[in-house]
C-alpha cells in the first residue's frame, strides 16, 4: 500500500513541490528508510517522526516502511519535511485519511512530543500550495500569520500532530490564523539631523529620487556611514508587490520577525571583509546580502563599509 503527502523545499526564493510517498510492506522485518536524496537533517527525521507518532498515541508500523521524497534528483534540506512524512506514515498505516492527506500541504518540524515547530520559507511554500490548488496548508502556529499573507489560501495552524490529524478527519478545528501583527517598522535616522555636508547630502537625495547606485569614498570619520544610514528614510514605502517580495526573501533567510510583514525597506550594511558567500548567497541557496537588499523597483540600500578607504 502507498500513501502520499505534499510538502515543499526551498530553491532560492521559490518553493518546489515534494511528494512524500510512504510504502508499507507487511510480513517483513521492521525497518524505516527515507530515500530521495535527503541531507542529514532529513535523514534524522526518522527518529523525530517515530517518537512524535508514538507520543501522540498512534501506532508506529512494525513492518518494512519506506518513505520516498520525489523528485529524487533534488537534494532535500532542513526539517520542514517532518509533518508531511508523519502524515504519510499515518495514512499508509490506516490512521489518517489518505485522500485528505494528499490534498493538503504540510510544512513544519516535529518535536519528539508531537508538537509542531516553525520553519523558514513558509510564505513561498504557501504561494506554491495556492498555485497547486491544494485545499489548505498545515503549519505551526508561529508560521500562521506569515502564511496568511497569501490571499485566497486556507491556512490551518495546528499545535501538534494530533490536532493535524483531527483537522483532516474533521473532529478538530485549526487555531485561528491571525493576520500579521502589522508592519515591521524600522526607525531610520533622519537626514534633517545632518549639519553641513551639502554636496554629499545632495548626492544621496538624487540617488534616492532616481533609484541610482551610489559610491561613497573618503577617510574614516568623513560621514559616509552616517549619510548611508539616512538613505532609507528618503525612499518611498514599498507597494504591495514589493512588500510581499521583501517578506518572502527574509522568510527564506529565516530573518522574518514572527507574525510580521516587511512593509518597510530594511537597511543592509555588511562589512567590507564579508565573504563572497555572505554577499551573494551560499551553496545551500541561502539568500545573501545582495538578495536581502533586493526589491522590485526601488532597491533597498546595500552599504559596504570600505574600512580604511
Amino acid at each position: 500500500m502507498i500513501a502520499r503527502a505534499v510538502t515543499f523545499t526551498l530553491a532560492g526564493l521559490d518553493a518546489r513541490r515534494i511528494d512524500v510517498e510512504a510504502h508499507l510492506r507487511t510480513q517483513k522485518s521492521p525497518s524505516f528508510t527515507v530515500v530521495g536524496l535527503p541531507d542529514r537533517a532529513v535523514s534524522e527525521a526518522r527518529q523525530r517522526v517515530r517518537s512524535s507518532i508514538q507520543s501522540s498515541q498512534y501506532d508506529f508500523p512494525v513492518h518494512e516502511l519506506t518513505v520516498n521524497l520525489a523528485p529524487a534528483r533534488e537534494k532535500k534540506q532542513g526539517s520542514g519535511f517532518d509533518l508531511a512524512i508523519a502524515l504519510a506514515v499515518l495514512a499508509v498505516s490506516g490512521q489518517a485519511p489518505p485522500d485528505r492527506v494528499e490534498r493538503v500541504g504540510a510544512a513544519a518540524e516535529l518535536g519528539l512530543d508531537g508538537r509542531l515547530r516553525p520553519v523558514a520559507g513558509v510564505l513561498a511554500m504557501t504561494e506554491a500550495a495556492s498555485r497547486l490548488g491544494l485545499d489548505c496548508i498545515l503549519v505551526a502556529p508561529e508560521n500562521a500569520a506569515e502564511a496568511s499573507l497569501v490571499p485566497g489560501m486556507a491556512v490551518a495552524a495546528v499545535a501538534d500532530l494530533n490536532q493535524a490529524v483531527g483537522v483532516l478527519e474533521g473532529w478538530a478545528e485549526a487555531e485561528p490564523a491571525a493576520g500579521a501583527d502589522g508592519p515591521s517598522r524600522v526607525t531610520h535616522p533622519d537626514m534633517a539631523d545632518v549639519r553641513g555636508q551639502a554636496r554629499a547630502r545632495r548626492a544621496v537625495e538624487i540617488a534616492a529620487a532616481g533609484s541610482h547606485n551610489l559610491l561613497m569614498s573618503g577617510p574614516p570619520g568623513s560621514g559616509k556611514t552616517m549619510l548611508a544610514r539616512r538613505l532609507p528614510g528618503l525612499l518611498p514605502p514599498p507597494d504591495t508587490t514589493e512588500a510581499l517580495e521583501i517578506t518572502r526573501i527574509h522568510s527564506a533567510a529565516g530573518l522574518l520577525p514572527a507574525g510580521q510583514a516587511m512593509l518597510e525597506r530594511p537597511f543592509r550594511a555588511p562589512h567590507h571583509s564579508a565573504s563572497v558567500a555572505a554577499l551573494v548567497g551560499s551553496a545551500g541557496l541561502r539568500p545573501g546580502e545582495v538578495t536581502l537588499a533586493q526589491a522590485s523597483v526601488h532597491r533597498t540600500p546595500l552599504t559596504v563599509d570600505s574600512g580604511d578607504a
